[in-house]
């Protein structure tokens, strides 16, 4: 039997520690993420209770027909797709606009102070930030209505009812809770840029907006098609804090906040259809996948190095 040398067992058990470190994370996923897979097969079952979810009648593709032959798949798809086309769009413009300015801030100091200020409200949940948002828009005691709006000679607003606000203020709240974390990652990628660049920029007389735009953003572009990329692939998936807590689940609004999530939550709580409910997360996950896929395939066109894969 051939004998291993010493310089081979100790190159055998090298990467060994990092190993047992991402034992943790493996299992996080496997319990997480692909266990709840199984459960697919849910979304073909006419689900009988009493029969048991292995026990129930198989229906084939009756639970997804059920879906799109109602107005809801419509609603909760635009609202899912056009919210999170918004939030990325204008997350990533205000991020790298906060994260430009942060580093112009020359005082370690005020710098820390701004970055902690920042992020703070990522750092909220949701079940505080609904009630903050409740302070503020409540028909009776609200600060828009008893302070706000009579300022500027306006008539008080049933928030709560009215639906053709709720597209700006959950973009505003998202927006306010989510740049911070954002802005940390580009501040993060735009200090790693070799201070040399700035500074013959400066000596050929560049101004501080040819500076970004020539040297910060290109820089800085692998990290934004990364987080870009990252947020397409979640543009199915929304924040269920954003849009069930901060509306206080007001029914007479939900043609601009429902989206797939609380469809699917509220199926399973309030009507109890669970084949429906597994058949649009199904269909989330889905459309979320193929959309990863064909983003990367564009960026994987227009520039090779900067794809996922």
């Amino acid at each position: 039997m051939k004998q291993l040398s010493f310089s081979q067992r100790n190159k055998k058990f090298k990467y060994a520690p990092l190993y047992l470190l991402m034992i943790p994370g493996l299992a996080y996923l496997l319990i997480n993420n692909y266990l709840p897979m199984l459960g697919i097969f849910i979304a073909f079952k006419n689900i009988n209770f009493t029969k048991g979810i292995f026990g129930s009648e198989w229906i084939g593709f009756q639970n997804f027909k059920y879906l799109f032959q109602t107005s809801d798949a419509y609603i909760i798809t635009r609202n899912t797709i056009l919210y999170n086309a918004v939030f990325i769009v204008l997350g990533t413009i205000f991020a790298i606009a906060f994260a430009i300015l942060l580093n112009e801030i020359k005082k370690k100091v005020w710098s820390r102070f701004y970055q902690s200020v920042i992020v703070l409200p990522h750092l909220i949940s949701f079940v505080v930030v609904g009630y903050l948002a409740y302070a503020g828009l409540s028909l009776e005691t609200g600060f828009m209505n008893k302070t706000v709006l009579p300022i500027l000679g306006l008539d008080p607003v049933s928030w709560y009812t009215e639906s053709k606000y709720w597209p700006f203020i959950l973009t505003v709240i998202h927006l306010w809770k989510s740049i911070g974390f954002n802005c940390i990652i580009f501040l993060a990628s735009i200090i790693s840029i070799d201070t040399e660049y700035y500074e013959a920029a400066t000596l050929d007389g560049a101004s501080k907006w040819a500076q970004i735009r020539s040297i910060t953003l290109p820089l800085i572009t692998p990290v934004i098609v990364m987080l870009t990329l990252l947020g397409i692939g979640r543009i199915f998936y929304s924040d269920f804090g954003l849009f069930y807590q901060v509306p206080m689940n007001a029914g007479v609004i939900s043609d601009t906040t429902n989206v797939i999530d609380t469809y699917v939550y509220k199926g399973l709580m309030v009507s109890g259809d669970m084949g429906m409910a597994s058949a649009a997360g199904v269909y989330q996950s889905i459309v979320g996948f193929i959309l990863v896929l064909g983003a990367n395939l564009v960026v994987r066109k227009v520039s090779k190095e900067n794809a996922l894969f």
